[in-house]
């Protein structure tokens, strides 16, 4: 939060981070006044906005917390056919927090990021860079959780608008390098800067 605030140009604003992890925190939100910070909001790990974009960059055989670039690129060629399959492996609250459902992840217990049942849940096995070329499907699947990251961080903006009447946002965090899903809340004009 104070990557993003302290350097902006504003002495108020709403900041918001959402990442894989930090400490036991995935997502915060927090009020920057003058040189102080207060949070008023988290989602703990393991429900994870940033784990759920990597456990797809995972899926897509691209390597996590390096590949995230290559999964929001791969995205335009798709169609986001595959959002409801996603949804139902989350909780979505109307402000926009979450809740990943575990059974579709091993990120906290194994050494992937996704379950069988995640594998079951699309249909295939994750994409070996290795010998498998990518296809209107992995497309389709980058398309898909793209759009869901977009839809998420676009609910939590103006949920926060709503909630804290400041005309400036602030982000940062992995998730907030997804340069596509910032341009679409740009788009929204939910806040004034």
């Amino acid at each position: 939060a104070a990557s993003a605030f302290f350097p902006s140009p504003f002495d108020e604003a709403v900041v918001l981070t959402a990442d894989g992890v930090g400490e036991w925190a995935t997502t915060t939100v927090a009020i920057g006044k003058g040189n102080k910070l207060k949070i008023k909001k988290e989602i703990h790990f393991p429900h994870s906005l940033g784990l759920l974009y990597s456990a797809f960059t995972y899926y897509l055989g691209f390597k996590v917390n390096s590949g995230e670039y290559k999964l929001m690129g791969l995205a335009p060629y798709g169609n986001p056919i595959y959002t409801e399959k996603i949804y139902n492996m989350l909780d979505i609250k109307d402000d926009g927090s979450f809740r990943l459902d575990q059974e579709y992840f091993n990120y906290t217990t194994g050494l992937t990021m996704t379950s069988e049942k995640f594998h079951n849940h699309f249909g295939k096995k994750p994409r070996n860079p290795k010998n498998q070329d990518l296809n209107q499907f992995h497309m389709d699947i980058a398309s898909s959780i793209q759009k869901v990251t977009e839809t998420i961080m676009i609910k939590i903006t103006k949920s926060l608008k709503k909630e804290y009447p400041i005309d400036n946002l602030c982000l940062a965090g992995g998730v907030a390098l997804n340069c596509v899903a910032n341009g679409k809340i740009l788009k929204e004009k939910i806040f004034k800067n």
